[in-house]
């Protein structure tokens, strides 16, 4: 835990209507109940399903959430991969182009470190770079990223997959072990036919393709429609946030993650200035007008933040709003990014804290 005499932490027992503000805190409840429904989902669907813990970034809930059942992790960078496996999780799959020498380096003693470690690339670039750094004595194992219509990285073809595959099979120092994607939401039959054709043109090469990656919480209870895959990475999922709600994946009542935020000031009438801001919210729209649904007042309104305040509308609340000095309980527009502002987290259950916990890989992103 951090001891930093000027870090204002709660106390196991603590009511969370009495935390110092600014914070966000996690409902106990409400994360289990999202992890247990979500890998219900997968074991009924017959799918592995991997946790990116890109939301909590958290020892703990990773461990969760493989107790629950599981397989693995999925991280972005090699430094989160490098915390968590330093916890003793094994299964661990890096879903980005590592490039560099000293990444390369940390990225050879993690494969070292765990036997499960696998990553993505998208180019002849990345793979060459993945060839020169490890041996046949210890090979890493390496996924083809595919773009199936997401726009973001990845292959733009089954045939430019099939390529950089023959490219992975010739180099000594690695190991083909599948494909990835990351879609766009609802793509799930337009993912199955590029898998589909892929497969079939590795098969025809003679490569065997033990994984077929697929992801998004915004396809999350999509993931059937793209039977092939042989699991599902999600993240956001084990807290939910304002754009799950929008989706129809879940309710307020199912989220998990909370900010409290005082009311600071009320300047004018129907204006209210609370003591979150960018630094807390952050300035993450994720396709929203505003920053945030403010729980139990939705006629609220989140206009703008600067970095330590956040304006809100509250013109057209009725029934009044919070006055100076009381307290709001703010649904984030993306969890994800609110994780990473903290060093650490609260949970509670029944708005008493039960634990805080260090956010062990807030920062890393190299």
């Amino acid at each position: 835990m951090h001891n930093r005499p000027y870090e204002m932490l709660p106390a196991v027992g603590d009511r969370i209507e009495d935390i110092a503000t600014p914070r966000p805190v996690i409902d106990e409840a409400r994360m289990a109940a999202n992890i247990a429904r979500v890998q219900a989902y997968m074991d009924g669907l017959g799918l592995a399903f991997r946790p990116h813990i890109k939301t909590h970034k958290l020892l703990s809930v990773a461990a969760a959430q493989i107790a629950a059942g599981a397989r693995g992790i999925n991280c972005q960078k090699v430094s989160e991969a490098e915390v968590f496996a330093g916890a003793g999780i094994d299964d661990i799959l890096i879903t980005f182009n590592i490039f560099g020498a000293e990444k390369l380096a940390r990225l050879a003693a993690l494969n070292r470190q765990i036997s499960g470690l696998k990553v993505t690339a998208d180019s002849d670039e990345v793979v060459a770079g993945l060839a020169d750094a490890f041996a046949a004595d210890r090979p890493l194992k390496v996924l083809v990223e595919c773009d199936t219509g997401g726009g973001r990285c990845g292959v733009q073809s089954p045939q430019a997959a099939l390529a950089l595959a023959r490219q992975i099979v010739a180099a000594p120092g690695l190991r083909f072990e599948g494909l990835m994607t990351y879609p766009k939401a609802g793509m799930g039959a337009q993912v199955e036919a590029w898998f589909r054709t892929t497969l079939d043109l590795l098969a025809g090469a003679g490569i065997p393709c033990p994984m077929v990656s697929n992801a998004g919480t915004p396809s999350l209870f999509e993931a059937g429609t793209t039977p092939v895959a042989t699991e599902y990475r999600a993240g956001t999922y084990v807290y939910n946030d304002r754009a799950m709600m929008r989706m129809g994946h879940c309710t307020e009542a199912d989220c998990a993650m909370t900010v409290l935020a005082t009311v600071v000031s009320r300047p004018a009438p129907g204006r209210a200035v609370i003591d979150a801001g960018s630094k807390t919210l952050t300035s993450d729209l994720f396709g929203f007008a505003d920053f945030g649904h403010v729980a139990g007042y939705p006629q609220a309104v989140i206009r703008s933040l600067s970095e330590e305040h956040g304006h809100i509308d509250i013109s057209a609340c009725e029934g009044g709003f919070p006055g100076i000095g009381e307290r709001i309980a703010i649904i984030p527009n993306h969890t994800c990014v609110v994780t990473n502002m903290f060093d650490t987290m609260v949970f509670h259950r029944d708005g008493i804290v039960t634990r805080l916990e260090d956010v062990a890989a807030r920062g890393l992103v190299w």
